[in-house]
Protein backbone atom coordinates (compact mmCIF):
# COMPACT_ATOMS: atom_id res chain seq x y z
CA UNK A 1 0.00 0.00 0.00
CA UNK A 2 1.25 3.44 -1.04
CA UNK A 3 2.21 5.94 2.19
CA UNK A 4 -0.97 7.98 2.36
CA UNK A 5 -1.63 11.79 3.22
CA UNK A 6 -4.03 11.68 6.12
CA UNK A 7 -6.49 14.72 7.72
CA UNK A 8 -7.89 13.86 10.87
CA UNK A 9 -10.90 16.45 12.40
CA UNK A 10 -11.40 15.69 15.85
CA UNK A 11 -14.46 17.00 17.90
CA UNK A 12 -16.17 18.96 20.02
CA UNK A 13 -13.63 19.83 22.83
CA UNK A 14 -11.12 17.56 21.56
CA UNK A 15 -7.48 18.17 20.05
CA UNK A 16 -5.06 15.71 18.69
CA UNK A 17 -4.89 13.59 21.50
CA UNK A 18 -8.61 11.85 20.23
CA UNK A 19 -6.42 10.67 17.47
CA UNK A 20 -2.68 9.86 19.18
CA UNK A 21 -3.42 5.33 19.02
CA UNK A 22 -4.23 6.07 15.33
CA UNK A 23 -2.00 8.18 14.06
CA UNK A 24 1.13 6.12 16.03
CA UNK A 25 -0.43 2.69 14.77
CA UNK A 26 -0.79 4.07 11.21
CA UNK A 27 2.84 5.89 10.95
CA UNK A 28 3.66 2.78 8.43
CA UNK A 29 0.70 3.28 6.03
CA UNK A 30 0.07 6.97 6.24
CA UNK A 31 1.40 10.33 7.06
CA UNK A 32 -1.63 11.77 9.24
CA UNK A 33 -1.94 15.37 10.86
CA UNK A 34 -4.84 16.55 12.89
CA UNK A 35 -6.61 20.06 11.64
CA UNK A 36 -7.14 23.23 14.24
CA UNK A 37 -11.05 23.69 14.96
CA UNK A 38 -10.46 26.21 17.53
CA UNK A 39 -10.64 29.30 15.49
CA UNK A 40 -13.70 30.00 13.69
CA UNK A 41 -17.28 30.13 15.12
CA UNK A 42 -18.69 28.33 11.92
CA UNK A 43 -18.69 24.99 10.03
CA UNK A 44 -17.84 26.89 7.21
CA UNK A 45 -15.24 29.27 8.93
CA UNK A 46 -13.55 25.82 10.51
CA UNK A 47 -13.53 24.21 6.86
CA UNK A 48 -12.09 27.62 5.40
CA UNK A 49 -8.85 27.22 8.01
CA UNK A 50 -8.68 23.57 7.72
CA UNK A 51 -8.10 24.06 3.77
CA UNK A 52 -5.55 26.76 3.98
CA UNK A 53 -3.61 24.74 5.69
CA UNK A 54 -4.16 21.36 4.20
CA UNK A 55 -1.57 19.96 1.62
CA UNK A 56 -1.97 21.09 -1.99
CA UNK A 57 -2.06 17.28 -3.18
CA UNK A 58 -4.76 15.36 -2.59
CA UNK A 59 -5.89 13.77 1.07
CA UNK A 60 -7.69 11.47 2.96
CA UNK A 61 -10.06 13.16 4.81
CA UNK A 62 -11.49 11.80 8.37
CA UNK A 63 -13.79 13.60 10.47
CA UNK A 64 -15.32 12.74 14.03
CA UNK A 65 -18.56 14.60 15.32
CA UNK A 66 -17.95 17.97 14.80
CA UNK A 67 -15.12 16.91 12.66
CA UNK A 68 -17.54 15.14 10.58
CA UNK A 69 -19.54 18.16 9.98
CA UNK A 70 -16.44 20.55 8.67
CA UNK A 71 -15.69 17.35 6.50
CA UNK A 72 -18.82 17.69 4.41
CA UNK A 73 -19.04 20.88 4.24
CA UNK A 74 -14.63 20.71 3.07
CA UNK A 75 -16.59 18.14 0.06
CA UNK A 76 -18.91 21.10 -1.16
CA UNK A 77 -16.02 23.23 -0.90
CA UNK A 78 -12.86 21.63 -2.22
CA UNK A 79 -13.90 18.06 -3.65
CA UNK A 80 -10.81 17.34 -5.50
CA UNK A 81 -8.80 17.85 -2.76
CA UNK A 82 -9.97 14.71 -1.08
CA UNK A 83 -9.12 11.15 -2.25
CA UNK A 84 -11.10 9.32 0.10
CA UNK A 85 -13.39 10.50 2.83
CA UNK A 86 -13.94 8.53 6.68
CA UNK A 87 -17.05 9.89 8.60
CA UNK A 88 -16.76 9.25 12.49
CA UNK A 89 -19.98 9.27 14.63
CA UNK A 90 -21.39 12.13 13.03
CA UNK A 91 -24.23 13.33 11.16
CA UNK A 92 -25.57 14.80 8.07
CA UNK A 93 -28.65 16.48 10.11
CA UNK A 94 -29.10 19.82 10.92
CA UNK A 95 -29.29 20.43 14.75
CA UNK A 96 -32.74 20.13 16.16
CA UNK A 97 -34.51 22.50 18.21
CA UNK A 98 -34.03 20.46 21.16
CA UNK A 99 -30.59 19.45 20.71
CA UNK A 100 -29.97 23.47 20.33
CA UNK A 101 -31.52 24.42 23.64
CA UNK A 102 -29.36 21.86 25.53
CA UNK A 103 -26.68 23.42 23.95
CA UNK A 104 -27.25 26.71 24.95
CA UNK A 105 -28.07 25.38 28.70
CA UNK A 106 -24.91 24.05 28.75
CA UNK A 107 -22.98 27.12 27.46
CA UNK A 108 -25.20 29.19 30.15
CA UNK A 109 -24.09 26.42 32.55
CA UNK A 110 -20.37 26.76 31.84
CA UNK A 111 -19.43 30.36 32.40
CA UNK A 112 -19.86 29.54 36.09
CA UNK A 113 -18.70 25.61 36.05
CA UNK A 114 -17.10 24.69 32.83
CA UNK A 115 -15.52 21.43 34.75
CA UNK A 116 -18.69 20.28 35.74
CA UNK A 117 -19.89 20.64 32.21
CA UNK A 118 -17.00 18.52 30.86
CA UNK A 119 -18.47 16.21 33.10
CA UNK A 120 -21.92 16.19 31.84
CA UNK A 121 -20.48 15.78 28.25
CA UNK A 122 -18.31 13.06 29.29
CA UNK A 123 -21.26 10.53 30.44
CA UNK A 124 -23.53 11.78 27.62
CA UNK A 125 -20.68 10.77 25.02
CA UNK A 126 -18.99 7.88 26.05
CA UNK A 127 -20.34 4.14 26.94
CA UNK A 128 -20.35 3.93 30.22
CA UNK A 129 -17.85 0.96 30.75
CA UNK A 130 -15.45 3.25 29.27
CA UNK A 131 -16.38 6.98 31.08
CA UNK A 132 -14.39 6.16 33.91
CA UNK A 133 -11.43 4.96 32.40
CA UNK A 134 -7.69 7.19 32.24
CA UNK A 135 -7.99 6.28 28.21
CA UNK A 136 -11.71 7.87 27.92
CA UNK A 137 -12.19 9.84 30.55
CA UNK A 138 -9.34 11.28 31.56
CA UNK A 139 -8.20 12.31 28.32
CA UNK A 140 -11.54 13.93 27.23
CA UNK A 141 -11.32 16.13 29.99
CA UNK A 142 -7.82 16.75 29.47
CA UNK A 143 -8.69 17.76 26.22
CA UNK A 144 -11.71 20.19 26.80
CA UNK A 145 -9.88 21.27 29.69
CA UNK A 146 -7.02 22.63 27.64
CA UNK A 147 -9.63 23.34 24.78
CA UNK A 148 -11.39 25.83 27.12
CA UNK A 149 -14.69 27.32 27.92
CA UNK A 150 -14.25 30.44 25.09
CA UNK A 151 -13.70 27.62 22.41
CA UNK A 152 -16.59 25.48 23.46
CA UNK A 153 -18.61 28.56 22.81
CA UNK A 154 -17.44 29.18 19.54
CA UNK A 155 -17.82 25.16 18.30
CA UNK A 156 -21.39 24.69 20.22
CA UNK A 157 -22.37 28.05 18.11
CA UNK A 158 -20.76 26.40 15.17
CA UNK A 159 -22.65 23.34 15.49
CA UNK A 160 -25.80 25.04 16.07
CA UNK A 161 -25.90 26.48 12.96
CA UNK A 162 -24.52 23.92 10.58
CA UNK A 163 -26.32 23.22 7.23
CA UNK A 164 -28.17 20.23 6.45
CA UNK A 165 -25.74 18.20 4.71
CA UNK A 166 -28.37 15.58 3.30
CA UNK A 167 -29.26 17.42 -0.10
CA UNK A 168 -25.33 17.01 -0.98
CA UNK A 169 -24.11 13.56 0.07
CA UNK A 170 -25.51 11.58 -3.38
CA UNK A 171 -22.97 14.28 -4.63
CA UNK A 172 -19.92 12.65 -3.07
CA UNK A 173 -17.80 10.07 -5.46
CA UNK A 174 -14.91 9.54 -3.57
CA UNK A 175 -14.53 6.27 -1.83
CA UNK A 176 -15.80 7.33 1.39
CA UNK A 177 -16.18 4.98 4.98
CA UNK A 178 -18.81 5.52 7.80
CA UNK A 179 -17.87 4.42 11.34
CA UNK A 180 -19.94 4.13 14.53
CA UNK A 181 -20.21 3.39 17.84
CA UNK A 182 -22.94 0.51 18.41
CA UNK A 183 -23.90 2.25 21.95
CA UNK A 184 -23.40 6.11 20.46
CA UNK A 185 -27.10 7.98 21.85
CA UNK A 186 -25.87 11.20 20.04
CA UNK A 187 -25.54 10.50 17.05
CA UNK A 188 -27.04 6.46 16.78
CA UNK A 189 -26.73 4.14 13.92
CA UNK A 190 -29.45 4.77 12.16
CA UNK A 191 -27.86 7.76 11.34
CA UNK A 192 -24.63 6.66 10.16
CA UNK A 193 -27.02 3.79 7.89
CA UNK A 194 -28.82 7.21 6.62
CA UNK A 195 -25.47 8.94 5.71
CA UNK A 196 -23.77 5.43 4.31
CA UNK A 197 -26.89 4.65 2.02
CA UNK A 198 -27.06 8.03 1.12
CA UNK A 199 -23.22 8.07 -0.81
CA UNK A 200 -22.48 5.58 -3.62
CA UNK A 201 -20.57 3.29 -2.79
CA UNK A 202 -19.97 4.02 0.76
CA UNK A 203 -18.46 0.73 3.62
CA UNK A 204 -20.79 1.08 6.75
CA UNK A 205 -18.87 0.04 10.28
CA UNK A 206 -20.69 -0.33 13.27
CA UNK A 207 -18.34 -1.15 16.36
CA UNK A 208 -19.65 -3.21 19.09
CA UNK A 209 -19.06 -1.72 22.99
CA UNK A 210 -18.71 1.64 22.09
CA UNK A 211 -20.24 5.47 22.35
CA UNK A 212 -19.54 8.67 20.77
CA UNK A 213 -15.48 8.94 21.31
CA UNK A 214 -14.67 5.79 18.88
CA UNK A 215 -11.30 6.75 18.23
CA UNK A 216 -10.63 6.76 22.35
CA UNK A 217 -13.00 3.79 23.05
CA UNK A 218 -12.02 1.22 20.72
CA UNK A 219 -8.65 2.43 19.59
CA UNK A 220 -7.23 -0.75 18.05
CA UNK A 221 -10.73 -1.72 16.02
CA UNK A 222 -10.73 2.07 14.49
CA UNK A 223 -7.49 1.77 13.67
CA UNK A 224 -7.64 -2.02 12.14
CA UNK A 225 -10.99 -0.43 10.05
CA UNK A 226 -8.83 2.51 9.10
CA UNK A 227 -6.45 0.52 7.72
CA UNK A 228 -7.84 -2.26 6.47
CA UNK A 229 -9.91 0.87 4.55
CA UNK A 230 -6.80 2.42 3.51
CA UNK A 231 -5.68 -0.76 1.83
CA UNK A 232 -8.22 -0.83 -0.30
CA UNK A 233 -8.06 2.78 -1.66
CA UNK A 234 -6.78 3.03 -5.34
CA UNK A 235 -3.34 4.39 -5.33
CA UNK A 236 -2.73 8.27 -4.95
CA UNK A 237 -3.00 10.35 -8.20
CA UNK A 238 -1.34 13.12 -9.35
CA UNK A 239 -3.31 16.61 -8.62
CA UNK A 240 -3.79 16.82 -12.10
CA UNK A 241 -4.72 13.65 -12.71
CA UNK A 242 -7.68 13.75 -9.98
CA UNK A 243 -9.02 16.90 -11.22
CA UNK A 244 -8.97 15.21 -14.88
CA UNK A 245 -10.90 11.89 -12.85
CA UNK A 246 -13.09 13.89 -10.76
CA UNK A 247 -12.41 12.64 -7.74
CA UNK A 248 -14.61 14.22 -4.50
CA UNK A 249 -18.32 15.76 -4.88
CA UNK A 250 -19.45 16.70 -8.45
CA UNK A 251 -19.12 20.37 -8.90
CA UNK A 252 -16.52 23.18 -8.68
CA UNK A 253 -14.10 24.40 -5.84
CA UNK A 254 -13.51 27.51 -3.86
CA UNK A 255 -10.69 27.92 -2.00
Amino acid sequence: MDRKTILMLPGLLNDATLYENQVSALADAAKCTVGDLTRSSTIAGMAEDVLAAAPETPFVLVGMSMGGYVALEIMRRAPKRVSALALLDTSARPDTEEATAGREALIARGQAEFPKVVETLLARLAHPDHADTPEVGSAFQSMAISVGYEVFVQQQRAIIGRPDSRPSLAAIRCPTLVVCGADDTVTPPEVHKELASAIAGARLEIIPECGHLAPLEQPDKVTAILRDWLESLPAEKGEGDAQAAGDGVDGGETR
